[in-house]
């Protein structure tokens, strides 16, 4: 759940990088949902879980819509592409990584401690959300994505 927390504040740093009110509004209901996921991940007791505050399928649904509103709008990828180019888009990409490392303390906590699958579900969701708001907010600064090409 620490990292969890890490993962809320950076989400704070891409909302506070951005004028932009509906991904403000977006990525403040996300926080609040991290708490959530938060609280569930540091409480070991079934029973106390079961009387804590939850999150809806509905709010796994709104990243996908969300995504798919955002990819209409940018070209289709056909390359990996490297971090960085404006101060936000690196903002999307560590907390997206910061996401996927939470992914997998989850995973692993899921195999000694039974979590509900659909906190795995929504940081993997969400995760996958970050990256395509990096590249939406490249294509909103105009910022070039960089390919990564290999070396031969």
């Amino acid at each position: 759940f620490g990292t969890v927390d890490e993962l809320n504040s950076f989400i704070g740093l891409v909302r506070d990088s951005t004028t932009d009110e509906p991904i403000r509004a977006e990525l403040l209901h996300i926080q609040h949902i991290l708490f959530v996921v938060g609280s569930h991940l540091a409480c070991e007791k079934e029973n106390l879980r079961a009387k804590l505050p939850y999150f809806e399928e509905a709010d796994i649904t709104a990243l996908e819509k969300a995504m798919d509103s955002m990819n209409e709008k940018l070209s289709p990828m056909t390359h990996f592409i490297l971090p960085g180019g404006h101060p936000t888009i690196s903002y999307c990409h560590v907390a997206r990584t910061i996401c996927r490392r939470a992914e997998r303390h989850t995973v692993a906590l899921y195999q000694t401690i039974a979590q509900d699958l659909r906190i795995i579900t929504y940081l993997n969701r969400l995760a996958d959300y970050l990256f395509v708001l990096a590249r939406y907010f490249g294509n909103v600064l105009n910022v070039e994505e960089i390919p990564w090409v290999t070396k031969k």
